[in-house]
Formats: C-alpha cells, structure tokens, sequence
C-alpha cells in the first residue's frame, strides 16, 4: 500500500515539478543594452566559416550605434519588388537582394481576422531584424569582386508571385555577371538559384553560402515543453541549441552532406535548405558587438566558372508556418532529411505524431477543435480501458481494506514489523495487491504527455473557437473566479486570472481524489489535498483547450472507476 502510495504522489509531484517550475520561476529575459539594440551595418555581416562573404569587412568593436527606425521607415528606404502569393505578403530589397520583408497572409495576431499579419521578417535599421540572405564567398588570398549586402541589383520585375519569378542582375565591372533567379510556391518556399557568366580569361571558383540573422533576444514560452532556438538536422542528428547558450559562447560548426538549418519559434520557422548533396559547413553564432543570433552554411567544395562559362547553384529557403502536412510535402519533394523535426515532437513521437494526425482527421469531420479532443480523449480512454479497469480494480480493493487497515494500525501501533505482516496476511486473504494500480498508470503517462504535447506545440488549437465565451483554444481561459466571472465590473491582476474551465479542472481532480484510497501519511494526505488548488492556479495561464482536455479526461476517469467501485460494492466515503 505504502509503495503504491510513494509511486502515485512521486508521479504527481514530478508533473507539478516540470509544469509548474517555469509558471513560478520564468526564466528571465535579459534586457537588451544600446548596443545589442544598436543594428549592425550591412557590410559587417560575418563570414561563414573559412573564407569571406564579398567584400565585407569585420565589424568595428568601437562603431557607434546606427539608429534604430521604424519598419516603414526602413522599407521605404530602398527600392524593392513586391511579395505577392495566396500565403506571403512581404517585399524583397533590391539593396542586397535580401529577404527581409515578410508577413503570413492566413495567420494573424489576434483572434480577430481583422487583425495585423503575423511578421516573421524585418529589415536591417528596424527594431529587432530578421532576414535570410543568399551569396558568394572566395577563398583567402583571393581577389574577386563580388555582391554585398550594399550591391544595388537591377531587375525589370515590380512583383514576385508564383508564376512570375523574379530575375535580378549585376555586373561586377570585372567580367563576372551575377544572375539571381527567384521562384516562389504558393505556400513558404522560396527557391534562390545563383549564377555566374565568367567573361574574364581565367577560371573563377566561388563559395555558395546562405544565412539568416536574428537581432535581439525574441520572447520565448515559459515552458520547458518545446524547443525555441537555432536548430538543424545533420548527418540524421538533430541539433537544438537555445538562445541562452549562445549567448553564453557556445557556438557550434557542423560538417554534413545535405541537411537543413534555421531558426523555430512555437509555430513558425525559416530554414535554410540547401543542395542535399552538397559538402557544407554549417555554423550557430552570436555576435555579442549587436546581439545577433546567426546560423549559416558554406558549400565547401566550391564552384569552377571556367573563363567563358556559366555556372549555378541552387538552394532553397522556407519562411512560414509548421504546418505538418506541408513539411512532410516539402521534405519528400526536396528530400530534405527529417524537416518535420521543425516541430518539437518530443521524446514520444511514436505517440504524438499518430495523435496528431488523429486530431487532425477528427477536426475536419466535427469542424470543432474542441469537440475532437473530446472525442480523441474518449477513444484514448477507450483503448486503455484494460489497463485503468486493472489499476482502478485494484484501488477499489484497497479502498474497501481501508477500515481493516485502520484497525490494524491502531492494533500493532510502532510495531512495524507486526504491522507489515498482518497487512500482507490482509492483502492475500482478500487477492488484493497494493502494487497492481502503479503499471498501469505508468504506461498511460507517456500518452497523457504525448496528447499535451500535440495540442501544445502544433497549430491545431492556435485561433480555434469553442463555444461561449473561449474563442481561442490556445489562449488562457478569460473569465475569472474573482470578478464572478464577469459579474463584477472589475479587471483582477493577471495573476488572478482563474477562470471557469481551471475552476472546474481543480473540482474534478478534487471528486478524483475521493475515488481514491487516502494515504495513510497525514503529510501525503495534507499534500494531495493541496494538488488541486495548486494545479487549479497552475493552469489558469494554460490554453483553454489543455484545461478542457485535462477536465474531461479528470470526468471520464470518475465516471469509470464510479462504475467499478459500484460494481465491487465500495462507497466512496469509506
């Protein structure tokens, strides 16, 4: 009985601990300084690894903060050709021919429709910049004139759509002519193929690279649920370095054929992916001079323009939302190894990759995200229903034992030898094991996580109503307990925010408890009691669609082991 006892509450405090350290303990943000504020030049862009990008030259330690503009101010500063698609809005610079302007048309800030588009690029000069870039590299000792973030292309284009790439050109004054083509899908793939036509009279080897750059410290979840940061996928490994590390020095180089590399926050992604057939050297930084995170690659091997030739590479860059079924497209077509790693699955996703597909096929029959995580949680308990039967059978029995364990206590007082011995006696008399509840409650943990963790770090609840007042699964319930609900005129502090649905997620863990045998323990007792004001509090700031799954799953746990312990004849007061 004790050790079933010790199992459950470490089972519990282990799900406090990892759910509620970040809600009582966030991390901190650290504020950024003038000079991490301070955007660097166009022409301090870093090299990639092993040789140097254009013309540029190394950043200037001492160099006085550039002025920081607004996004308007800085997209109207230069020419540009416009991004026009059915999923991306946005312009491209003809100053460097970068991607540095780009919205999602399908996805906005707020619930409201009418809401701004969520951005995900910004230019060089505005608060915060984020942007891809393409270009050549030459190797040391080398003197070859080559495009710069500063090289003003020429193009005929005004829009890029995907009928009508974008072709731009400039002319190095040398012999070398550099010709990018642009191309652009109807969903977040761009494909950036480069070209050089050598007129000089003498072999030129070059050194394709891309690179995306992100200034400043973005706001990241508070969770250690899903991973936001630098990543990549090389030689089939994962990489996932956090923004902190970074910061703290720990800078990475990978060697690889192929791979993909970028920059995730919860639902969106820009990623680089290159020639998978390609020899690369691919590279996570921080630039402390202005507070900029960096990933990279440079093809190593090179490219040969022999005099009179032409010669390309082409590459590919996603700039969007992880939509799962698009990832998995563009990873078959472009054969990219694992794309669909972008998506933080986590450590189940023989688990959670089937769940979300499930959810996904549910939702489009009902038309009602909530409504599916109703019914997918019915089919999980469901598909258990084996394994709860067994471990609420068996706390059935020792909920019924209880009064003769009492006796037993209050008989054999501190003999605890005598003790364990007549409750052993007891347990075998009445085919009663104390250890019977735990497996199977283990072996449901991975799945209970599994399904949290679907609904968590996908975009199945993202902006997805229920009904009455939750309009959005993903946001925290609005309501609160100490306004009545609304009732009372008055806007509590956010951390008052307790709503209806964590209000009743805190009662029905509550009526679970009564379901269940009390631990001898008056600490375990005091503590149990205690588990559902917590996690009451603890999921107030929770999406409302984990509360109404956490809440159902709470009501359809009762109702079963209310049915098992009528059936075996024990009252829920004994």
């Amino acid at each position: 009985m004790s050790d079933q006892k010790n199992v459950f509450l470490a089972v519990i405090l282990c799900l406090a601990i990892i759910l509620g350290w970040q809600y009582f303990f966030p991390s901190p943000v650290p504020e950024q300084t003038a000079e991490q504020q301070a955007i660097a030049t166009d022409s301090s862009t870093p090299a990639p690894t092993g040789v140097t990008p254009g013309n540029a030259s190394a950043p200037s330690s001492g160099a006085a903060p550039a002025q920081v503009l607004s996004r308007e101010e800085v997209l109207g500063k230069a020419a540009r050709v416009k991004i026009n698609t059915p999923s991306l809005h946005g312009s491209i610079s003809l100053k460097g021919a970068r991607f540095d302007d780009v919205t999602l048309i399908n996805y906005r800030q707020e619930v409201d429709p009418n809401s701004g588009e969520i951005v995900l690029f910004a230019p060089s000069g505005s608060p915060n910049p984020y942007y891809a870039d393409f270009g050549w590299s030459i190797a040391p000792g080398t003197n070859v004139k080559l495009p710069t973030p500063d090289t003003i292309w020429s193009t005929s284009a005004k829009e890029i759509t995907p009928d009508k790439p974008l072709v731009l050109t400039w002319d190095n004054g040398e012999g070398l002519v550099f010709t990018r083509t642009i191309a652009v899908d109807d969903k977040f793939l761009f494909t950036v193929e480069q070209k050089v036509q050598n007129n000089t009279s003498a072999d030129v080897t070059l050194f394709p690279y891309g690179l995306i750059s992100r200034t400043g410290m973005p706001e990241v979840e508070g969770f250690y649920i899903l991973h936001e940061g630098l990543i990549g996928v090389f030689n089939e490994t994962l990489e996932e370095i956090d923004y902190d590390d970074l910061m703290e020095g720990d800078s990475k180089e990978i060697s690889s054929t192929g791979g993909w590399l970028g920059i995730t926050d919860k639902f969106w992604l820009a990623a680089l992916l290159p020639d998978q057939n390609a020899n690369l050297k691919s590279r996570f930084n921080y630039i402390k001079s202005n507070g900029r995170f960096q990933t990279d690659y440079l093809n190593q091997t090179g490219v040969t323009i022999a005099a009179g030739q032409s010669a390309s590479a082409t590459n590919n860059l996603f700039t969007g939302a992880k939509e799962v079924d698009l990832l998995d497209d563009y990873e078959k077509n472009l054969e990219v190894d694992r794309l669909e790693l972008a998506i933080d699955w986590g450590w189940f996703y023989f688990l959670t990759k089937p769940l979300y597909m499930a959810l996904d096929f549910m939702h489009g029959h009902v038309g009602n995200m909530g409504i599916a995580i109703l019914i997918i949680t019915v089919f999980i308990k469901l598909f258990l229903l084996p394994l709860a039967h067994k471990s609420y059978v068996s706390m059935s029995k020792m909920k019924k034992l209880q009064p003769e364990m009492t006796k037993l206590r209050e008989r054999f007082g501190d003999d605890r030898q005598k003790l364990n011995e007549e409750m052993m006696a007891l347990y075998k008399k009445e085919k009663a094991n104390p250890a019977a509840g735990c497996l199977p409650i283990i072996i449901q943990i991975p799945i209970f996580f599994a399904l949290y963790k679907v609904l968590y770090v996908t975009l199945l609840m993202r902006h997805e109503p229920f009904y009455g007042w939750i309009k959005d699964l993903s946001a925290p319930d609005p309501t609160s307990m100490f306004n009545l609900f609304g009732l009372i005129p008055w806007d509590p502090p956010q951390m008052l925010m307790i709503g209806v649905l964590p209000v009743l997620m805190g009662l029905s863990m509550f009526l679970q408890q009564k379901f269940n045998p009390q631990p001898a323990d008056p600490v375990q007792a005091k503590i149990f009691l205690f588990m559902p004001i917590f996690f009451t509090a603890l999921l107030a700031s929770f999406p409302a669609g984990l509360v109404i799954y956490w809440t159902w799953n709470n009501i359809l746990s009762i109702a079963q082991q209310w049915y098992i312990m009528r059936r075996m004849g024990v009252s829920v007061n004994s």
